[in-house]
């Protein structure tokens, strides 16, 4: 992978990151606790009980890792796709790979993604749903917060449940990944095909809405197996109640009904728009600035 591809990919995920974190954390919150009637509900009582602040927590750990994740995500698509259609990035304009191409290299993007991730989004998920105040220095010692940090956060799930702790749900993370990312860049190149007159580079307005769109329906596809993925995540913490997967969707299903799958579907359509426009729009501005 050229350091072009890196530095692309860290920049384009560190914007759509910030941006997007703040709903990230509603999100995980709707998706793993009980307790919020619904998204209004979690803004206004994460405001109240821990400030803005609440809302960034458990970013600063993707933000560091965003570099590695976000390259690896467009460097094994770039790769895949070189490997399958023989054509640079810079040619794919001029001589455009097959959908089935972009199919295939978009699902091993999503798989080598999930891998890398793992660890990060367990993580990031475990110190998002901790609730407790910034000014926790002051609260006695029951409740302060379990984790202080993300270092923390990684050498206690190490400590606790061992090496393969820090992979709980990745086996969702990957059956998420893996079908959504090639809906991903599916959904973005045949946008930007249609969108654009033949032999054309697509214009900064038409890869905000091919990028946007492209998150959205990815997301909407993703969000059953995300909710599964951050249950489990999240068992370890307090016992275990689920066996695995199917054991996960089931005993969801049966305690919540079907539409417990859909938690937080709106709102990560909403949330994918903005933040997959300005990752897509300054990634094809930095490979076109550095290539």
């Amino acid at each position: 992978m050229s350091s072009v591809e890196f530095a692309a990919g860290w920049l384009s995920g560190a914007a759509g990151l910030v941006l997007g974190h703040p709903v990230d954390t509603v999100k995980v919150r709707l998706q793993t606790q009980a307790g919020y009637r619904g998204i209004l509900d979690c803004v206004v009582r994460t405001y109240r009980d821990e400030t803005v602040l609440g809302f960034f927590k458990g970013m600063s750990f993707p933000l560091l890792s965003v570099a590695m994740v976000n390259s690896v995500m467009f460097g094994a698509y770039s790769n895949a796709l070189l490997y399958l259609s023989n054509t640079h990035h810079r040619d794919r304009r001029s001589n455009p790979p097959s959908y089935t191409h972009i199919f295939v290299a978009g699902c091993f993007s999503g798989l080598v993604q999930a891998v890398v991730l793992a660890p990060v989004d367990l993580v990031k998920v475990r110190l998002q749903n901790q609730t407790h105040p910034y000014s926790h220095g002051a609260l006695p010692a029951e409740a302060q917060p379990l984790y202080r940090g993300p270092v923390h956060c990684a050498a206690k799930i190490l400590q606790k449940e061992g090496v393969l702790g820090l992979f709980r749900g990745s086996l969702a993370l990957v059956l998420r990944d893996t079908p959504t990312m090639a809906m991903y860049f599916m959904t973005y190149v045949g946008l930007c095909r249609g969108m654009t007159a033949e032999g054309q580079e697509p214009g900064p307005v038409t890869v905000l809405v091919a990028g946007g769109f492209a998150g959205s329906v990815s997301w909407a596809l993703a969000t059953p197996m995300d909710v599964v993925k951050a249950r489990l995540q999240m068992d370890g913490m307090k016992g275990k109640e689920y066996r695995g997967i199917l054991h996960c969707i089931l005993t969801s299903a049966r305690q919540e009904g079907p539409q417990v799958f859909l938690k937080s579907l709106a709102l990560n359509s909403f949330r994918a728009f903005p933040v997959n426009a300005v990752t897509f729009l300054s990634y094809e501005c930095i490979l076109k600035i550095a290539c």
